[in-house]
């Protein structure tokens, strides 16, 4: 089993999907109610939903890239706005934070060899 597909209820498609194509994701279903993207690496898709009534975000998506500090500074040069800028986190991972339109948090990290193989991963003490 492979995950492949998030959707994401917004509130405003057009809005939403300026966001997410300057982001870097590449626009390949487009309604009034729905769009589709693809990643900007790799074969992941994503979805954003049109929903009435309040958004309640939840999920955290996390986006990772080689190289945080660079990505950060082109968003920013493009106005995207930060809640904080590159930063190690404890866990292990170099970490950006910023939200969507709708308020739904996105990361955007670097983990290296941490992400699937951190010190405390389960069984890490039989490996050794």
């Amino acid at each position: 089993m492979r995950l492949n597909q998030i959707t994401l209820p917004v509130s405003d498609i057009p809005r939403s999907k300026a966001f997410y194509e300057k982001l870097g994701f590449r626009l390949l279903v487009d309604s009034p109610h729905y769009s589709r993207f693809l990643a900007p690496e790799g074969d992941t898709t994503f979805s954003i939903h049109v929903e009435s009534g309040p958004i309640h975000a939840g999920a955290v998506i996390y986006l990772e890239c080689e190289d945080v500090d660079a990505r950060h500074r082109e968003l920013a040069a493009l106005g995207m706005a930060f809640d904080y800028a590159p930063r190690d986190e404890r866990w292990l991972w170099r970490e950006a934070l910023l939200h969507d339109p709708d308020g739904h948090p996105i990361k955007l990290y670097h983990a290296g060899e941490n992400r699937i193989d951190p010190p405390w991963r389960v069984g890490s003490q039989d490996r050794a």
